[in-house]
């Protein structure tokens, strides 16, 4: 349900796990993870969320919408100076040097470019970064 918002989560530079993205749709498997992870467990089904002693129940359906309701929760919602996650996977990134070859759908410029360590995804910030916080903008916690 809420894939979209784990994505932009990862832009904030959060550690957010998607459930389906694990594999897991059992909603006792899911708050069984959620604890043994340490993890807030940001959910739009009611009885998972009252189930869960760490869970925050959103209401919207629009990815925005649900960044407002992180927000006003008390979870910062802005983009990250620098990317930590990648956005596919979660996995953590790690800055790359002119020293490593990319692929050749990165960019030939100066611009500083992050590798995913997990699934070897590229990033750089692109139009895509750009449009991602001109969307976050504002909803920030005290936005």
């Amino acid at each position: 349900m809420c894939g979209a918002l784990a994505r932009y989560l990862r832009f904030c530079g959060y550690d957010a796990a998607y459930a389906l993205e694990e594999g897991i749709e059992d909603d006792d498997r899911l708050a069984a993870l959620a604890a043994e992870e340490g993890r807030t467990l940001l959910t739009r089904d009611r009885d998972l969320a009252a189930r869960v002693d760490d869970s925050l129940l959103l209401t919207e359906r629009d990815v925005l919408d649900q960044l407002r309701e992180v927000a006003d929760a008390g979870y910062p919602v802005s983009i990250a100076t620098e990317p930590t996650r990648c956005g596919a996977c979660n996995g953590p990134l790690e800055r790359v040097d002119g020293a490593v070859d990319p692929p050749s759908y990165v960019p030939d410029d100066p611009r500083p470019r992050w590798r995913c360590r997990d699934c070897d995804r590229w990033f750089w910030k692109g139009s895509h970064w750009a449009s991602v916080a001109e969307r976050v903008a504002g909803i920030g916690a005290d936005g």
